[in-house]
């Protein structure tokens, strides 16, 4: 058997059950009651603020599908491709491991359009740059701007060093951009391709990608409470360090993990005013778009069964 067919599934369902472990014992003082009271605090106000920028998180991701098929070259309707991506990442987000599973979605999705394998793979990458690069591109700011966000989850204080950290990300971007600006030779791998993305979709990529992390650091952002809130910014920062953490573990949804990491970040504020405000997200980014995105696709299926069928 191939071993490694099971290595990241097994990571991703190990650090779920471990990361709910560590948050029964954060949360273990706290009831249900307190929860429900929490979500219940929530202004009915912030409760539409957090359900639009949901909105505006994935027309942005939307908006990813869209630079990667404008680097190359394929015209793809603009209802179609919004729907194919809604659903690549509402499915992706709670499976877990987004770049494979969400290159099997588009790749099935695509393939009626004409897209080639090479095609599909030369988008997903794209987009998945377009997400490090936005995600390196935010986190450089927070770190120069806010340099004592490290220190909310290490309890040292090293400015410095996260200064410098920050800056080196910037100079990441600038030379990503510089790179575009050379038109250096595309990446070979056997017979794919991957051309380095013209100036005008880099401003693209750097456009559309920050404003889906703003947008969905601001779901949990309106829902937070009032009291202890360290202001957006530190909330953007928490938020950059427990999503990449929920990614790079590769569990489904980052469940627990994504909880953990970002209730160590606001140590300072009621947990349950953050857990509360982290159902919100879940709800919002994670399981309104999983139901939405399994009925797109059980209507595609069925419309691909008629269309064989005819």
């Amino acid at each position: 058997m191939n071993w490694r067919r099971y290595f990241w599934p097994v990571i991703g369902i190990a650090a779920v059950i471990f990361s709910l472990l560590l948050l029964w014992h954060e949360l273990r003082g706290i009831s249900l009651d307190d929860v429900w009271d929490g979500i219940a605090a929530i202004p009915a106000r912030d409760w539409i603020l957090a359900a639009l920028c949901s909105v505006v998180a994935y027309a942005s991701l939307a908006g990813y599908d869209h630079i990667a098929l404008l680097h190359i070259g394929k015209k793809v309707s603009w209802l179609f491709v919004t729907l194919c991506s809604f659903t690549t990442y509402a499915l992706s987000h709670n499976i877990g491991g987004s770049v494979f599973s969400g290159a099997v979605i588009r790749y099935r999705a695509y393939g009626t359009r004409g897209l080639t394998g090479q095609d599909v793979g030369v988008l997903v990458a794209i987009c998945w740059i377009t997400f490090v690069l936005s995600t390196i591109l935010a986190s450089g700011l927070v770190l120069v701007f806010e340099p004592e966000i490290l220190d909310r989850f290490s309890g040292i204080a090293h400015h410095g060093l996260s200064e410098a950290a920050g800056i080196v990300m910037l100079l990441l971007v600038a030379a990503y951009i510089f790179g575009s600006w050379l038109h250096l030779r595309p990446l070979k791998i056997a017979s794919f391709q991957l051309h380095y993305p013209a100036l005008p979709i880099v401003a693209r990529q750097l456009l559309i990608g920050p404003i889906e992390l703003l947008a969905a650091t601001a779901i949990i952002f309106f829902a937070l409470p009032v009291a202890h809130n360290p202001g957006y910014f530190v909330v953007l920062g928490v938020f950059l360090v427990s999503f990449s953490i929920a990614q790079i573990s590769h569990a489904p949804g980052g469940l627990g993990v994504f909880e953990v990491v970002f209730l160590a970040g606001l140590s300072d504020m009621d947990p349950v005013g953050v857990l509360a405000a982290l159902l919100v997200f879940r709800l919002f980014y994670l399981i309104i778009p999983l139901l939405l995105g399994l009925g797109i696709v059980l209507f595609f299926e069925r419309s691909q069964f008629s269309r064989s069928e005819s």
